[in-house]
């Protein structure tokens, strides 16, 4: 491999993360000290930085110049599919581990607000790379990383071992933490939730700082950054959006299309009606949030055709609710059936219209309190809470 390539990517991806903001002083000696190359298998999926689609295989044997251009970039690399049951060089079905996007990686780390002797719990140890981040800078003594993929701690802790830094590495479910070890100071997750564990809450101290990515199943999702006080309740504001792979004891599984349909051709017993609202309204990241903290328990996907014309459908999780709403280029109402005890479009409609009279607020402006007996989201602050944004535990 060429040296001076080598010498010359870290130094450069360290320049686009301080010109971004994402890097800031106080974190460059340790990214100049843990080289994310070591944290890296041989092969890798690129990933784009925002979004989750992957490009093809690059394999460090065979492109080593590809392979540490794609490690040096501001791109999260894919490591693992289909929870380690995909083999072959294609893209698989889902990513399912992945070393993360270096600008998100700091940016969270920055939120995080650690310092030297600070003792912190990590959810989703990947392969290692921020457990190395997190222990040169606090001492490898005072970290525990939480890992479900009992292969994928083994990778992690191997990349640890080579680069002679040994945090505590524990196989189990991030849902639980790591009470051995606990309170800890600050804990970060690296996977997505739309619950936050009671766990993590309890296993703070008072005063302690849970920085982790949560999202509705709708869709939509960003980093809070949460303070535990005395009663063990945590709330805090949204800092920035994020995309990560959802923790795999909350993933969700979606019912069928047919099942929805009933054997029926659509629209089956559908109701029908129209709405100037597009369809491509709810399309963007932070109005999939925004529609999701009030629209629960409901998922959605695009059917396209080819004459640019579409149809998006809601289903919900029950099975027998569902929504179409089609569109057609160059018009300005669209049809839309509904089916079911809810009727999702105009759910979704409703919950649109609301975010966007409040001057289409950005994810800085949402918050979150999660107590012992219910999760709450709030716009700005906790006297005005989202409408039906509230989760029982």
């Amino acid at each position: 491999m060429n040296t001076r390539v080598e010498e010359a990517g870290p130094q450069g991806l360290a320049s686009a993360l301080v010109a971004s903001g994402a890097l800031r002083s106080d974190w460059l000696t340790t990214y100049r000290a843990v080289p994310r190359a070591m944290f890296v298998p041989d092969r890798i999926w690129p990933g784009i930085p925002e979004g989750t689609r992957q490009e093809a295989l690059v394999d460090r044997r065979t492109d080593p110049h590809a392979w540490l251009a794609a490690v040096y970039s501001d791109r999260p690399l894919t490591t693992q599919w289909d929870d380690g049951e995909h083999r072959g060089d294609d893209l698989g079905t889902t990513p399912t581990s992945s070393n993360s996007l270096p600008s998100m990686v700091f940016a969270m780390l920055d939120d995080l607000d650690v310092e030297a002797g600070h003792r912190v719990l990590e959810i989703g140890t990947g392969t290692g790379w921020n457990a190395a981040l997190l222990a040169h800078r606090v001492g490898a003594a005072n970290v525990v990383s939480v890992e479900y993929d009992p292969d994928v701690a083994k990778g992690a802790r191997r990349n640890l071992a080579e680069f002679g830094i040994k945090p505590l590495v524990h196989v189990g479910d991030g849902r639980q933490g790591f009470a051995d070890r606990a309170p800890y100071d600050r804990i970060i997750a690296t996977c997505s939730v739309g619950d936050l564990p009671p766990a993590w809450a309890e296993q703070a101290a008072p005063g302690g700082v849970i920085v982790a990515p949560w999202g509705p199943l709708y869709g939509g999702e960003a980093i809070a950054r949460l303070v535990v006080d005395e009663d063990g309740t945590a709330r805090g504001r949204f800092t920035r959006s994020s995309a990560f792979m959802r923790l795999r004891q909350q993933r969700a599984t979606f019912p069928a299309h047919e099942r929805y349909m009933g054997g029926r051709a659509w629209p089956a017993d559908g109701v029908r009606s129209t709405t100037t609202t597009p369809p491509s309204a709810v399309g963007g990241w932070i109005e999939q949030f925004a529609v999701g903290l009030q629209v629960h328990d409901a998922w959605w996907s695009v059917e396209r055709y080819d004459d640019g014309a579409y149809t998006l459908w809601t289903y919900g999780l029950d099975g027998t609710s569902w929504a179409s709403v089609d569109h057609e280029p160059g018009e300005t109402e669209f049809v839309v059936h509904q089916s079911g005890p809810r009727r999702l479009w105009d759910e979704t409609e409703a919950a649109y219209r609301w975010w966007s009279d409040r001057g289409r607020p950005g994810f800085e402006r949402f918050g979150l309190t999660a107590g012992p007996r219910s999760t709450v989201a709030w716009l700005d602050d906790e006297s005005c809470p989202v409408p039906g944004a509230e989760w029982l535990r």
